[in-house]
């Protein structure tokens, strides 16, 4: 085992992958001799070389545009595009063509390509480098959306997106990128797509967060045993498309309540079919209304007002209180 923060594993996740698969590259704006804005491809262009690790120009469409046809033709395109807020310029690549082939072509072809991009708040950056569209992709039906929420388990799951054979949307909690280290194994390991981790065990709440925010319902969890002595069950989803319900429903009717926290504006986020996966499948269970601690329904703010955008652990602690309190 080795100590690595999250930026760090990726980077040797990466690493890992284009060295024992030469069909894998790396291709982005500034990912080679600059290593990224984040350096997450350090090292990467000195020991690969120009042919596998390119930079593109200033292009998100063309990026992933070409990496679709590289992906069509056998390789696997590893797309760094430098932030999630610039990646609507190429969701029309994703959306019209990606997303569609194997459908368009009755499974003869495949896009087996990765768009890895930093997302979310809690680095005060300047505007279209803090949001939190997920749901965006997630609403897209074709594309697989996994967001790591750890060092191990970052690494785990870009080596799922790399080898699996439809387009995946890596979405990279930057907030967390060098936030704490975590022991990850020195042999390559894998975790399923699709798949949620019950992190924490519990039997009076369900928390279901991801990414960033699950370090803020660790936190509200945390203070929630040692001020109520509720133990929360914790949920990490690690992919929201395909989405692991049965994890949720089956915690769910366990506890009859549950909390969800992300980032992510409130309308038609993630919460809201968590939520609604809920009602389908274990409504006469709950014994609480469900609760979403969300972002707002605005662009994410500047600098000092970020904060207050931002779930924190006081807003789902609260929220954990009312659900516990509530009487029918």
């Amino acid at each position: 085992m080795t100590l690595m923060n999250m930026a760090k594993a990726i980077n040797l996740a990466l690493m890992e992958a284009m060295s024992s698969d030469e069909k894998v590259i790396v291709m982005g704006e500034d990912v080679g001799a600059d290593e990224g804005v984040f350096r997450i491809t350090e090292g990467l262009h000195a020991k690969f070389g120009d042919n596998r690790v390119i930079d593109t120009p200033l292009a998100e469409s063309g990026i992933v545009g070409t990496a679709i046809g590289m992906a069509m033709y056998g390789m696997r395109p590893v797309c760094e595009i430098q932030f999630s807020g610039f990646d609507y310029y190429n969701y029309h690549q994703l959306e019209s063509h990606a997303a569609r082939f194997r459908n368009r072509t009755r499974g003869r072809l495949t896009v087996p390509l990765v768009m890895r991009a930093p997302y979310g708040g809690g680095i005060r950056a300047l505007e279209h480098h803090s949001e939190s569209r997920e749901a965006i992709y997630a609403h897209t039906p074709g594309l697989k959306v996994v967001i790591p929420s750890s060092p191990r388990n970052a690494r785990a799951l870009l080596h799922a997106a790399i080898q699996d054979p439809d387009p995946v949307i890596y979405y990279e909690p930057k907030a967390v990128y060098r936030l704490f280290k975590e022991e990850v194994p020195e042999g390559i390991e894998t975790m399923e797509i699709g798949k949620s981790q019950v992190i924490q065990e519990g039997t009076e709440l369900t928390i279901v967060s991801y990414g960033a925010s699950l370090r803020v319902a660790l936190e509200a969890a945390e203070m929630l045993e040692e001020e109520d002595g509720v133990k929360a069950e914790i949920i990490d989803l690690l992919t929201i498309a395909p989405m692991d319900a049965e994890t949720i429903t089956k915690s769910v009717a366990k506890t009859g309540r549950c909390v969800v926290v992300h980032e992510g504006p409130k309308t038609c986020g993630m919460a809201a079919e968590i939520i609604a996966r809920i009602n389908e499948k274990v409504l006469m269970y709950l014994e609480a209304p469900v609760r979403r601690i969300t972002g707002f329904d605005v662009p994410i703010p500047y600098f000092s007002k970020e904060r207050a955008f931002l779930p924190d652990a006081e807003r789902v602690l609260s929220a954990c209180r009312e659900t516990l309190e509530f009487q029918s």
